[in-house]
């Protein structure tokens, strides 16, 4: 599943790619990929005709492109979540011979490409929203002022945020997240640390693969209880994931396998640089022990048995 990393490759591609054009028209091959418009493909795809793509947003793992209005600041916005398989790709109108290179595809071949939802701009290309397992969506949402007044997130300009994205926390590439009050939030929980850092309500974006990251980073166990934390460790472990973020956002994201690609169809390399997640079995690259996997909530944890010691149980009388 894409996590934030890749989600933000994907909004800084849009944001260089198609930010200014104006969808003619727009096309649904898959009715369930805009099942969250309440209205319907027919309403989805006319009231997307005629909007000029304005400015590209993301909070979390949701982005957004705002809608532009003649006068005055957006209402709408292209609500994107790319669920474990979803791609968006900008196809060239132009073939190398300078030539028409694009046609609108049938069904059955739309069907075959996994092609879903296909916007025609106004210079000759398309975005297309490309999705094997059907899990990402697209949807016309309202967009909201956010309680802080700051921009609804990274790359927004305007204090505003889709409706369905207004429940989700910041996440740790925003700048107007504020770190010290997050990690003073994760501390009054009464959980553990790992499942604080995959709640999307204190901080959102982190996903299974970049918080076991940032826990060896930090050298914590995820079953440390949130209240037993310190402040400097509860900013250490917020500090680990942003960098470890940072890190991956840098090599494209993490890709497993072909299912991940930016907007240009480029996979992401940091898989190659992972110091714990997958890492089973293998020497820690700080102190040589074996890596160990352990079974959380239907998924796996990995961490080192030396470096990141599990919390002792209380013994109860």
């Amino acid at each position: 599943m894409p996590e934030l990393p890749e989600v933000e490759t994907v909004r800084d591609g849009l944001a260089r790619h198609v930010l200014g054009r104006t969808v003619t028209r727009a096309h649904v091959f898959r009715d369930y990929s805009v099942r969250r418009h309440e209205a319907g493909p027919i309403d989805f795809a006319a009231r997307l005709a005629g909007r000029t793509l304005a400015t590209a947003a993301r909070r979390g793992k949701y982005l957004w492109l705002e809608l532009a209005e003649p006068d005055g600041p957006p209402a709408e916005a292209l609500l994107a979540h790319l669920g474990m398989s979803g791609q968006f790709l900008v196809r060239s109108g132009v073939s190398d011979d300078g030539s028409p290179a694009r046609a609108t595809p049938d069904a059955a071949e739309a069907d075959r490409t996994h092609l879903r939802v296909r916007l025609e701009l106004d210079d000759g290309s398309a975005l297309d929203f490309v999705d094997q397992r059907t899990f990402g969506y697209l949807a016309l949402a309202e967009l909201a002022p956010t309680p802080d007044g700051r921009p609804g997130g990274l790359g927004a300009t305007a204090p505003l945020v889709p409706v369905p994205v207004a429940h989700v926390a910041r996440d740790l590439l925003d700048p107007a997240l504020d770190r010290g009050r997050v990690a003073a939030a994760m501390r009054r929980r009464r959980t553990t640390v790992k499942r604080a850092l995959l709640d999307q309500t204190l901080v959102s974006g982190v996903g299974n693969i970049y918080a076991d990251e940032a826990l060896w980073r930090a050298r914590l166990h995820g079953e440390r209880p949130t209240a037993a934390l310190t402040r400097v460790q509860a900013l250490e472990v917020l500090d680990a994931a942003a960098e470890v973020m940072g890190e991956a956002l840098a090599a494209g994201g993490t890709s497993f396998d072909a299912l991940y690609v930016n907007v240009n169809g480029a996979s992401g390399y940091f898989s190659r640089s992972l110091a714990a997640y997958g890492q089973e079995g293998r020497p820690c690259a700080r102190c040589g022990a074996a890596v160990v996997r352990e079974s959380f909530a239907n998924r796996s944890s990995y961490s080192c048995p030396v470096c990141q010691p599990r919390p002792r149980r209380r013994r109860t009388r």
